[in-house]
């Protein structure tokens, strides 16, 4: 796909429900295109939902390639359908999480919403979602990446069976400790600039953390 895809947004800007079918119907008989990306801002869609979606789209001569909302509910449901998908952080609307193929494995990802707090511990054998906070004293564990849209102020290890190619990102990396594969590292210590994301991940035999522009 070498086109940028055409967003359109299928409820109301005041913020108000209406027909989410009926609006889409409305925005379709209005375009032509087989390169769509649906903002579905803050409506909760399941599988069923998104499938019906793409139905209606196809029958408008319309073809959906990805998704971005602010409600994990429906980012959930479209990546789980194979669709790209971007989750939008409701107190930073300009900035968005992609999900997709190169950032994560989305046949096996592992999703977490809700913040992690002290003394718990998640650990998982693929890639790991986090939609909240890591608190200080949680621990959180992954054998391929790490992505956290929130803070990270506990302790992270990505790579845990040796993958020295997995990465931690988060909106707020100020983590206890990172570790990526067999290597370790303290959190940085300059003072956190909002809205600037970050990415830790090995270079040079250790583990640099620096701007992470995609989210």
């Amino acid at each position: 796909m070498n086109s940028k895809p055409k967003k359109i947004i299928i409820n109301i800007d005041d913020n108000k429900y209406i027909n989410w079918k009926l609006c889409l119907k409305n925005k379709l008989n209005k375009i032509t295109s087989d390169n769509l990306e649906i903002d579905c801002k803050n409506l909760d869609l399941s599988c069923t939902d998104i499938l019906e979606l793409i139905e209606i789209a196809s029958q408008y001569n319309c073809k959906i390639i990805s998704f971005c909302s602010t409600s994990t509910k429906t980012i959930i449901s479209s990546q789980s359908l194979g669709y790209s998908s971007q989750f939008i952080f409701e107190n930073y609307p300009n900035k968005a999480l992609e999900i997709n193929d190169e950032n994560l494995n989305l046949t096996k990802t592992h999703f977490h919403q809700g913040t992690v707090r002290s003394g718990e511990y998640l650990d998982c054998p693929s890639d790991l979602l986090i939609l909240g906070d890591v608190n200080p004293g949680a621990i959180v564990r992954a054998e391929g990446n790490i992505i956290i849209w929130g803070r990270l102020l506990g302790i992270a290890h990505a790579g845990s069976k040796g993958n020295i190619q997995a990465k931690i990102s988060a909106l707020q990396l100020r983590p206890v400790q990172l570790r990526i594969a067999n290597k370790v590292a303290r959190g940085p210590k300059e003072k956190f600039q909002l809205g600037i994301a970050e990415q830790a991940q090995i270079k040079s035999e250790e583990i640099i953390i620096s701007p992470l522009d995609s989210m």
